[in-house]
């Protein structure tokens, strides 16, 4: 029963938290095509210096944003996965199978698009991992709009997905996005990391250990030049989950306190900060760019493709059945869903590419083919019958 409350009220969260990021988007889109452009461009670019002599510690406000608070994001990512694998749907493997097998599903066929769209060109071909993201806060908030119509086990279907998705970006980030690796900074790392274990090892429940040894790991991991929001996924890892009748576990307890912060002020901040693009002198032409094309092919077809095929063969060979409740017509829907990247998609094309060119493009493709999942999901949900 508490975990089954834990489920729904992480549900209710992301659902709702789904409307604030959809406005901050819309807010970011109506700055960057009016006349604040200029002075919105200039305020998100401001360099701030908390104090330090390093350039770990000056950085634009956009930077501040997606290198410092996305790892507070990244964090409590590291926790829900780490909660999941240890008691919640993907801690059984026959609970767990359906929606790992569709998550990879759905991040390698997008990825395959993209890259038929690209293989041509080292410059553009680096964005191969942007459509293979899942905003699960947006895909949740469209279903929480369709209420009864759509089972419950479908919403933890495609929470799960999600997560998995999450797990497989970070690991993208991580070996893909990372470069010039620095061995000393890399040692600095494994030895935080060995601490972390022994309080892991000892329960250790002091927040201040962590929250230094955080600080640190963000540090150090950036020194070594993989990148910063690897740390906040590497420090859930050892928060400790262990609870008796007199403790709590320290795993709820952040996980609880920081997912309010994380879904209504940072993902928000990040969707301000990161989804302005200038629409002007956008035409048909401008969609059929290899970037804009390969991105809208990748989240639009090869997200529903890549999970819903995965899923139907997987089941159809007796590995796995239907989330209870469901039927084809609604895991289709769900799979068409999936196509909603928005927040990590704009985060890894950001890693992906420097010029304004290329961002811009890549921001475009985002917001086209995340918008037309989010709508064409919508409705075949909305229409499709109960079971």
């Amino acid at each position: 029963m508490a975990l089954n409350k834990v489920i729904k009220n992480f549900l209710r969260l992301e659902s709702s938290s789904g409307i604030l990021l959809l406005f901050a988007g819309l807010l970011a889109l109506f700055l960057s095509n009016s006349n604040f452009s200029e002075t919105f461009d200039h305020i998100i670019h401001l360099k701030l210096n908390l104090g330090i002599n390093s350039s770990l510690f000056y950085k634009s406000i956009q930077h501040w944003i997606n290198d410092g608070l996305m790892v507070i994001f990244f964090f409590v990512v590291g926790l829900e996965i780490k909660r999941e694998f240890q008691e919640g749907e993907l801690s059984m493997p026959s609970q767990a199978i359906l929606p790992v097998i569709g998550a990879v599903g759905g991040m390698a066929v997008p990825a395959i698009i993209y890259l038929f769209f690209n293989f041509n060109d080292p410059n553009t071909i680096k964005g191969w991992a942007i459509p293979s993201a899942t905003d699960i806060a947006f895909s949740l908030g469209i279903l929480s709009l369709l209420g009864k119509k759509v089972p419950i086990s479908l919403k933890i279907f495609l929470t799960a997905l999600a997560i998995i998705d999450d797990l497989g970006a970070i690991i993208i980030i991580a070996l893909f996005y990372s470069s010039n690796i620095d061995l000393f900074s890399l040692f600095v790392v494994f030895i935080i990391l060995f601490f972390l274990y022994f309080c892991n090892k000892k329960n250790v429940r002091s927040l201040w250990v962590y929250i230094f040894s955080g600080i640190f790991l963000w540090i150090f991991i950036q020194e070594t030049g993989i990148h910063a929001t690897i740390a906040g996924v590497l420090l859930a890892a050892f928060v400790p989950h262990k609870k008796n009748n007199k403790q709590k576990s320290l795993l709820i307890f952040l996980e609880h306190k920081l997912h309010p912060w994380v879904s209504y002020l940072i993902m928000p901040l990040f969707a301000l900060a990161n989804a302005g693009v200038y629409l002007g002198d956008v035409s048909l032409n401008t969609l059929l760019n290899p970037i804009p094309l390969g991105i809208i092919s990748g989240l639009f077809f090869g997200k529903q493709i890549g999970v819903f095929l995965t899923t139907f063969f997987l089941i159809k060979m007796g590995y796995a059945i239907l989330p209870s409740g469901s039927n084809w017509m609604q895991l289709y829907g769900v799979s068409i869903l999936t196509g909603v990247g928005f927040t990590m998609s704009l985060f890894i094309g950001n890693l992906a590419f420097e010029s304004d060119i290329y961002i811009s493009g890549m921001k475009l493709g985002v917001l086209v083919g995340s918008f037309l999942s989010a709508v064409m999901g919508y409705f075949f949900l909305k229409y499709s019958k109960k079971k």
